[in-house]
């Protein structure tokens, strides 16, 4: 990589790349007994079961949280990226909220972990805005699950504040509590965009779909769309099209669709799609 400056923006796709999938044998070997109960199929749609009881609802939860953040290290991939741009000019903005970019050594100071954490607690109803470490309440939980799926209603955890019920600091309601840490690294985001906006910079985007793509994917597309000191190296094996404006309404567009239509844009050379496997590129670039 010749340049000193790389913006990261990872999604979903980046985690799964490194093991950490929320179906097929790693659910099936960690959840059995809830799949035999709730005839649950993935860890994400799991995600969404209207429990009856928050002792049944944390059951659950205790052990997706430490399967998917409390209990794992660092991902090998996660480490290579981490040796990769550790020497860089780098930031990272991302959705995932597993927290690998931390537990890879990442500076904190330069993750913007725009949809929050597994790892904290917030009020349900956001009544302040501080979040907690979930950490040995979480192992306490799994600890402590009966035969029944359960908790002890003694260990449903309540808010230091309003005395309310907790819930995961997770972007999936109104009351999303944005912390001071948040807001800080929200301001260090577009702090660096504006540092290396008249420089060469590299934006590597791994993994990011269409669920939340105004975060992340569009915004590359269009910061290097606009500034031709950038390239944007997409890694995503579903997902290669660019959004592009046809006359008074957008499409996905694939680059041999774009060149069909006649629509040569120098931005195309700074456009670099990659579907090969993720760790293999990054082993390829580390050697």
């Amino acid at each position: 990589m010749e340049t000193d400056n790389i913006l990261i923006g990872a999604g979903a796709g980046l985690s799964t790349a490194s093991g950490i999938e929320y179906g097929g044998k790693r659910f099936e070997d960690n959840f059995k007994e809830f799949i035999d109960k709730y005839d649950f199929t993935d860890m994400y749609t799991s995600g969404f079961y209207p429990f009856e009881t928050e002792e049944e609802k944390w059951a659950y939860w205790s052990k997706h949280i430490y399967l998917n953040n409390v209990g794992m290290s660092a991902t090998p991939l996660y480490e290579k990226l981490h040796e990769l741009v550790k020497n860089k000019n780098y930031f990272v903005i991302t959705t995932n909220v597993d927290d690998q970019f931390y537990k890879a050594s990442f500076d904190e100071n330069r993750i913007f972990r725009t949809q929050g954490s597994y790892r904290y607690f917030q009020c349900q109803k956001a009544c302040h805005n501080k979040i907690y470490d979930n950490s040995d309440i979480i192992k306490q939980m799994i600890r402590n699950i009966d035969d029944d799926l359960k908790i002890p209603s003694d260990m449903l955890p309540k808010c230091p504040v309003c005395g309310g019920p907790m819930d995961t600091n997770l972007r999936k309601d109104d009351y999303f509590v944005e912390d001071e840490y948040w807001h800080r690294q929200k301001f260090a985001y577009a702090d660096y965009i504006d540092s290396v906006k008249d420089e060469s910079t590299l934006l590597l985007e791994f993994g990011v779909g269409f669920n939340t793509p105004a975060i992340i994917r569009f915004p590359f597309e269009e910061m290097t769309f606009k500034n031709n000191k950038w390239n944007l190296a997409r890694f995503n094996k579903d997902n290669l099209e660019l959004m592009v404006k046809l006359k008074y309404n957008y499409k996905l567009l694939s680059v041999d669709e774009i060149n069909d239509l006649g629509m040569n844009h120098e931005f195309l050379n700074r456009y670099i799609p990659l579907s090969d496997d993720i760790e293999l590129i990054i082993d390829k670039l580390l050697e």
